[in-house]
């Protein structure tokens, strides 16, 4: 059986997808299926592409040109992905993403070729993702997406909040419960919240190994994420301007999307917190572990997210998570390993002011529980089981798993 993933890039900046597309189509790989990912290359001037894990191929379709790259389109890719989907028997085509002429032309390569066609809008449909930059997507709604969509033969969800927006969408086919995992980081040294111990100032950056860790002054509330309006930045500087935790410093890190960092660092400027908060910029996976183990709270204060992969990367590493309740991560209050609050600056204040105050050992015992929580539920090897199951039922080969409702 071979699997075909489609993704309009795997490059650093493009946040969650680019890292979990590559992660599933590993973990598929693991136990025995063929896969293989299909995604635009931007040539010299972008930052090279992710490779996939494991033995998981890549084809890189070339997109050339600023119109190309801002667009996320190539001629190329309509004809490479048909060509590929004739290649194989037992073959399902996995789209990734929405509103782009990469996932339109994977549902015109299935409805063309005849392949079983899942999709992940990985997040898209939320009602926040609606609302930004609403035009174009009502116009491609009604061109294409909603049509591109009910041609699916199942949708993945990666959590139940997220099924329910393709039913009150309308749309009625069977839909795939899966969460994401993460990849563990026991390799990578970390071992939860440590103390923070002065080595003196690091302003070193290398392209190769991202930033190296730029803190040492105290407790660190740490930020990894892209940095865009949906990620609720903006309600972060009211929030800690709000509160001003002594000794405590704010580390922000990811990639600038359409300039929304210099937004925030003039909202931060405005409140008087330029020396309060600290832009690393984007963070190479083997760096990132280390931001983590670094951090005594993480914090990710999302206007929406379908599953949140850094909020349970954080939770592996015992840093207890201060998110919002447009995420769906419910258990993080369930299982008393972090707060799950109301969107806006109020309740994430509070949530801070509550968070700074406790001791290091009270802060070290909600990690604890973080951890046991990711290690019990979140891991690629069952996240790549189902999804193997629900392949195999869209082929008739298997009956219909558990995960499909």
């Amino acid at each position: 059986m071979k699997i075909l993933y489609t993704i309009a890039d795997l490059q650093p900046e493009s946040g969650g997808p680019s890292r979990s597309v590559s992660a599933l189509a590993g973990a598929v790989t693991e136990l025995g299926a063929e896969a293989e990912i299909l995604a635009l290359e931007y040539g010299s001037k972008a930052a090279l592409p992710k490779p996939p894990v494991n033995a998981v191929k890549a084809t890189w379709v070339p997109c050339r040109g600023n119109l190309g790259r801002n667009l996320k389109w190539s001629p190329g890719f309509f004809p490479k992905l048909v060509s590929r989907c004739r290649e194989s028997r037992d073959c399902v085509l996995h789209d990734n993403g929405l509103w782009l002429p990469t996932n339109h032309a994977a549902a015109r390569a299935a409805r063309a070729t005849g392949i079983p066609f899942l999709v992940s809008p990985r997040g898209m449909l939320a009602s926040w993702s609606l609302r930004f930059r609403r035009f174009k997507k009502r116009l491609a709604w009604v061109l294409y997406q909603r049509l591109d969509l009910l041609s699916a033969r199942v949708l993945h969800a990666t959590s139940k909040d997220e099924a329910q927006v393709f039913r009150s969408l309308g749309f009625t086919q069977p839909i795939a419960v899966i969460p994401n995992g993460i990849t563990k980081p026991q390799d990578h040294g970390t071992t939860g919240l440590r103390d923070h111990k002065t080595t003196g100032p690091q302003d070193e950056r290398t392209a190769e190994h991202g930033p190296v860790v730029p803190w040492s002054r105290g407790p660190v509330v740490l930020f990894l994420s892209r940095i865009h309006p949906k990620k609720g930045l903006l309600d972060l500087v009211e929030a800690w301007a709000a509160v001003r935790p002594v000794g405590w410093r704010l580390v922000v890190a990811g990639g600038d999307e359409n300039g929304h960092r210099a937004e925030v660092e003039r909202a931060g400027r405005d409140k008087g917190l330029a020396d309060r908060f600290e832009f690393v910029g984007e963070v190479a996976d083997d760096k990132k572990w280390e931001l983590y183990s670094r951090a005594g709270l993480f914090v990710l204060p999302s206007k929406a997210e379908n599953f949140g992969l850094v909020i349970a990367e954080a939770l592996a590493c015992g840093v207890p998570v201060i998110t919002t309740r447009a995420t769906p991560w419910e258990e993080i209050q369930t299982h008393r390993c972090g707060w799950w609050v109301e969107t806006g600056p109020t309740p994430l204040a509070d949530a801070l002011r509550q968070a700074t105050g406790l001791t290091n050992a009270e802060r070290e015992q909600m990690g604890r529980r973080g951890r046991a929580l990711v290690e019990q539920n979140y891991t690629w090897p069952a996240a790549g089981q189902k999804m193997l199951a629900v392949y195999q039922w869209m082929l008739g080969l298997e009956e219909k798993p558990l995960c499909v409702v």
